[in-house]
């Protein structure tokens, strides 16, 4: 799985109804309305590296409203959730 951050800046006027289109676009996991530098920040997670481009460059960037994309593309996730599943499955060694 291909996770990639994606920092949306947006009309101010259309933020919340560009992020409602942002999360129905199939590969968006989630949205969120942040504070700072940019306006949403969206969660993608595709299969493949080519997938990103449909996503993304082909649907997201589209929305109208949005103005600009800047996208981060994960190496490896570190969270607790993902540690407490690896825990579950007994790979702690006992």
């Amino acid at each position: 799985m291909i996770t990639a951050i994606v920092l949306v800046n947006c009309e101010v006027n259309r933020i919340p109804e560009a992020a409602e289109e942002i999360a129905e676009i199939p590969g968006v996991s989630e949205v969120y309305s942040v504070t700072g530098d940019a306006d949403l920040v969206a969660m993608v997670r595709v299969r493949a590296h080519e997938e990103l481009a449909d996503v993304i460059a082909d649907r997201l960037s589209k929305v109208q409203g949005v103005v600009g994309t800047s996208t981060h593309i994960a190496f490896r996730t570190y969270s607790s959730h993902d540690l407490e599943a690896a825990f579950s499955l007994g790979l702690d060694g006992e």
